[in-house]
């Protein structure tokens, strides 16, 4: 194909098989990324200039541009340490020109001969001076225009081959894709210049983040160490991914986004998209908004990367977003699971095409079933990494995505998003594992699942199924993961708290009670206290549905109320066996309760849970469930009411100094006698708060982990006349203050002075 001029063809499919780069070179894909990634045209060529050359086994590489004033295509030439110009007519008088003039690819395979040239056009010379004054001899020339869409902005040439033989086929082909990703390089530099931004880095210099200097070296050095600049940035100059992002967004004009490891999964995007395909091109779908498609892109000028993605959501809006390409190969890999198994669900959706599919047909889909087996254990598996309580499928009737929402620090998240055909195969898989009967949707269900059973870690599930609208059924999962009790101590007891609570779990006999709605710590409090007292000298017994934490030295009994093994029977049993210590996980009945406060009376020592919203009404409902007031009053030692907070994060929460009216809600909302009895932290220019700021450790939430909020009521003897007398709450509530006791969110804010918590959250989870 020597001196021939070749026409661009219809289609870029031969440029496939350039990927397969020889060893050591560059491949196509890594210099048109980091093409795209250069911030001018002088950057390109000082980066890539090697990387080029190698990638076609050239010695030289020359690129042109437009100078569209005078109508000529110029170079910069470096000799010594002088730079020149060379300006060349857009004419059919030399190579670089002749291919500019037709915007056809050139392949020359010795410029000096003249029949050769002449082959071309009789117009074509070769200027040997640029030889002379060089000293290198020129052989082959290859030369491609760069085009953006029918815009001619300059023209490439690669020059001799170090083998000596003419440029092939397959280089023509890479160069013609080359021009093309130089082409929307150049055009997007221009747009760029029009528009003031010269640099995709501007804002970190126009704010001080780094200097020239500092920005220049970064760049050589990215380069020397075949990394991103914003990659060296952020390791080796420390700027913060917010400020990278910032500089960004502002460059593109479009938002930052940063991977998060609690994003939902867009599980109907994802379906016949290649994970492959995504990795290579650097970008992901992320959620639909506003009717959209979010998509994450490394680089929104890649016009021919955005077309591309175009292309496979046809007819549906799109809206782009900018992010780093690591934190998109970290997005994908968190959304996705391997090929095989990504492969074997496409399998499935393309099986499961009606979303009415009966479980029968489900279950006749041999490579379904794998598939379907792998979405559940990669749902439960991600939740437990995700630190999740409670697991929540929810499918909604037609063909609605059915989503899948876990719960983390007590509030709900999205987690994924599942296609509609799966929603009857999903749920019928949980009940599978369940032991649950897969034929019943009218009527509730609930079981276990030993995950380790499955081949997975050592999770148990309790499981619950409700009948909802459209002839579905919700399946509702609390993770039950095993592990130990945590140290008394670091139950974010305040001091007063702690010597109080302490000092009655240790007490020989008597009724200790904690109370507070579901989730909200019991029973981790109590197997901290049964923690504190396990010795090999006390015989502890406990009874719980379900045994979630468990510890040597404690003898652990699972009630099963469908036999009649409930927690009445249990304790029966208990004070039988010889107990020191009785744990019993609710008292949720008047059989129950009264066995207890009996065995506190009869020299053992008793731990229960109450579902009561504060320490004095505990007292109020146990004597409406029918409690002799005069055995309970003797029997209780100590009420402790809980709430779990979300804390601030410790690594970035933000120190500010709170104006006086802050202060003052504070201590309204306190109580100001109490305040000045309990806190007496005076207003001051010294006075420092905390408040949440958002980080990566946090996932931009300001918030990490939770601790308690307690409530703890003594059984004083002024406590236990009033229990005799059946005194109102209020009463009861009154005096408990007097003894000392701080309210729930008394105690939030201590914690608030302390800088744990902030008033927004204790406010959320207690009201006095």
């Amino acid at each position: 194909m020597q001196n021939q001029i070749k026409e661009s063809p219809a289609t870029s499919q031969p440029v496939q098989a350039l990927k397969i780069k020889p060893t050591g070179r560059p491949s196509l894909q890594e210099i048109s990324d980091r093409i795209y990634n250069a911030a001018n045209l002088e950057e390109i060529l000082v980066d890539l200039k090697d990387d080029i050359t190698a990638l076609f086994g050239a010695e030289r590489l020359s690129v042109y541009v437009i100078d569209g004033v005078k109508r000529e295509l110029v170079s910069r030439v470096k000799f010594g340490d002088e730079t020149k110009e060379i300006r060349i007519p857009i004419t059919t008088a030399s190579i670089a020109g002749y291919c500019a003039t037709k915007q056809k690819i050139v392949n020359i395979k010795n410029v000096y001969d003249a029949q050769e040239l002449a082959g071309l056009n009789p117009e074509v010379k070769f200027d040997a001076s640029w030889d002379k004054r060089t000293g290198v001899t020129t052989g082959q020339v290859l030369a491609g225009p760069v085009l953006f869409k029918t815009f001619l902005l300059g023209v490439i040439q690669v020059l001799n081959r170090k083998d000596g033989q003419a440029f092939s086929e397959a280089d023509e082909l890479a160069l013609e894709e080359l021009s093309k990703k130089l082409g929307i390089a150049l055009y997007n530099q221009k747009r760029m210049a029009a528009r003031g931004k010269t640099n995709k880095f501007d804002y970190l210099l126009e704010n001080h983040i780094v200097t020239q200097k500092e920005l220049k070296h970064a760049i050589s050095s990215a380069r020397q160490k075949k990394m991103s600049v914003e990659t060296f940035l952020m390791k080796e100059l420390k700027v913060s991914k917010k400020d990278i992002g910032n500089s960004l967004s502002r460059y593109y004009d479009l938002p930052f986004v940063e991977f998060n490891k609690n994003i939902a999964i867009p599980g109907e995007l994802l379906v016949g998209l290649k994970v492959p395909f995504m990795r290579n091109n650097a970008w992901v779908p992320l959620r639909i908004e506003e009717g959209k498609i979010v998509i994450a892109v490394d680089n929104p000028h890649d016009l021919q990367k955005i077309d591309e993605i175009k292309a496979l959501f046809i007819g549906k809006n799109l809206k782009f977003c900018v992010a780093l390409k690591q934190d998109i190969l970290d997005l994908i890999s968190l959304f996705t699971q391997s090929d095989k198994e990504l492969a074997e669900i496409d399998q499935i959706l393309s099986q499961l095409q009606d979303e009415a599919t009966e479980i029968e047909e489900t279950e006749g889909l041999d490579e379904a079933d794998s598939a379907v087996i792998q979405l559940v254990n990669k749902i439960i598996i991600d939740a437990h990494a995700r630190g999740g309580s409670d697991i929540h499928i929810e499918p909604y009737p037609g063909k609605q995505n059915t989503q899948v929402r876990v719960r983390v620090d007590g509030n709900c998240y999205l987690y994924q998003t599942i296609p509609y055909h799966y929603k009857n195969a999903v749920i019928s898989r949980i009940k599978i594992m369940a032991d649950l009967d897969i034929a019943e949707r009218r009527k509730p269900q609930d079981g276990k699942i030993k995950f380790k059973k499955y081949g997975g870690k050592d999770i148990e599930l309790r499981v619950a199924t409700i009948p909802t609208q459209g002839g579905l059924e919700d399946v509702v999962m609390r993770i039950l993961a095993a592990g130990e009790p945590l140290p008394l101590d670091k139950m974010g007891f305040s001091e007063r708290n702690f010597k109080n609570f302490t000092s009655v779990v240790k007490q020989p006999y008597g009724i200790v009670f904690v109370c507070g709605p579901t989730g909200s710590g019991k029973t981790t409090t109590l197997h901290s206290a049964l923690g504190y007292i396990n010795k090999m000298e006390t015989k502890i017994w406990t009874a719980e549905d379900p045994v979630e934490i468990t510890q040597p030295g404690l003898r652990q009994v699972q009630v099963k109320p469908k036999i009649g093994f409930d927690f009445a029977a249990a304790m029966r049993a208990f004070l039988r066996a010889d107990p020191d210590v009785i744990m019993v996980g609710e008292m949720r009945d008047k059989e129950t309760t009264q066995i207890g406060i009996e065995a506190s009376l009869t020299g053992h020592l008793v731990f229960s849970t109450l579902h009561t919203n504060s320490a004095p009404e505990s007292i109020t409902r146990l004597l409406d469930m029918g409690m002799d007031p005069f055995n309970f009053a003797d029997a209780i030692l100590a009420i402790l009411a809980q709430r779990l907070v979300l804390t601030l994060c410790s690594d970035c929460k933000q120190a500010y100094h709170p104006s006086e009216e802050d202060y003052q809600e504070l201590v309204r909302e306190y109580g100001a006698d109490l305040f000045k009895r309990n806190v007496n932290i005076p207003y001051s220019s010294d006075l420092t708060l905390y408040r949440p700021n958002g980080c990566d450790v946090c996932n931009n939430s300001g918030y990490r982990g939770r601790m308690g909020l307690h409530e703890l009521l003594m059984g004083t003897d002024d406590i236990k006349k009033l229990i005799q007398s059946k005194a109102r709450m209020e009463e009861i509530r009154e005096q408990a203050i007097k003894d000392g006791m701080t309210t729930l969110k008394q105690d939030g804010i201590e914690k608030i002075f302390a800088g744990r918590c902030d008033l927004i959250q204790v406010r959320k989870v207690c009201i006095k």
